[in-house]
């Protein structure tokens, strides 16, 4: 007999995603908890994810590798504020702080309540932490190693972020030398496919590929799930810029 009472339905789920989505994990059948990791491309590399089902819900956890040192008053309370800032505005999951220890984790709860939960609602609370832990890294981290101000780190992280056509835009004019007509665009993407042997027939290479917009996949070794770069997740987590006072 198992310890904690579940639902199979909402782990089944759960499963499906993570084996359709390539996730190496383990599930205790005791407590109805799944663990794995996530390498992602940040100031914090790695997110220890753990998905607690119950019987009407289940929650997601990202936890970061590092925390504030409790025995550091000051760090303790910078840490707390950044994620009182983080936290405001968000409408999708919070971060917290183990006052005890100084663990720093992301929460994204889902309720199933009288519905069963689709393998996309799994998939966007695992993305979702994934964005936030990302996007906040560097604050995280320049309070932990560089005495920041919670005030200044929060600036850092949710500083205007330009999309991704403004990043294409200021590239190609650098490239170019300040000419981004429609006429030197074209040129310059012919000469870039004629230096990279690319040809009509590639512009179909990838149209089977079903992965969210902004989200990429690398394989992740060791049994830790599976890597995601991205310039931005298609849901939007943020109302509003969350800390500015």
């Amino acid at each position: 007999m198992r310890r904690y009472e579940y639902s199979d339905e909402i782990v089944n789920v759960v499963k499906q995603f993570l084996v359709e989505d390539d996730w190496h994990y383990s599930f205790e059948e005791d407590t109805g908890i799944f663990r794995f990791g996530l390498k992602i491309r940040s100031k914090i590399q790695n997110i220890s994810y753990v998905i607690d089902v119950h019987d009407d819900e289940f929650v997601t956890y990202g936890m970061c590798p590092i925390g504030a040192d409790r025995e550091d008053c000051e760090m303790m309370a910078q840490m707390a504020e950044f994620i009182c800032r983080a936290n405001y505005g968000l409408k999708n999951g919070c971060f917290e702080m183990d006052w005890r220890d100084g663990e720093i984790r992301f929460r994204s709860y889902v309720d199933c309540e009288n519905l069963l939960p689709s393998t996309t609602v799994v998939k966007n609370s695992v993305y979702c932490t994934a964005a936030m832990i990302r996007r906040y890294a560097p604050g995280i981290v320049d309070i932990i190693f560089g005495r920041a101000k919670a005030k200044d780190a929060i600036t850092k992280c949710e500083k205007e972020v330009p999309s991704t056509e403004d990043e294409l835009h200021s590239a190609l004019e650098e490239a170019l030398g300040g000419d981004v007509s429609e006429e030197s665009i074209g040129v310059f993407l012919s000469r870039l496919a004629s230096i990279l042997d690319i040809g009509e027939d590639s512009a179909d290479s990838h149209e089977d590929d079903d992965r969210p917009e902004g989200i990429r996949r690398n394989s992740f070794a060791d049994g830790g799930g599976s890597g995601l770069e991205q310039n931005h997740i298609r849901m939007d987590p943020f109302a509003t810029e969350g800390g500015e006072a």
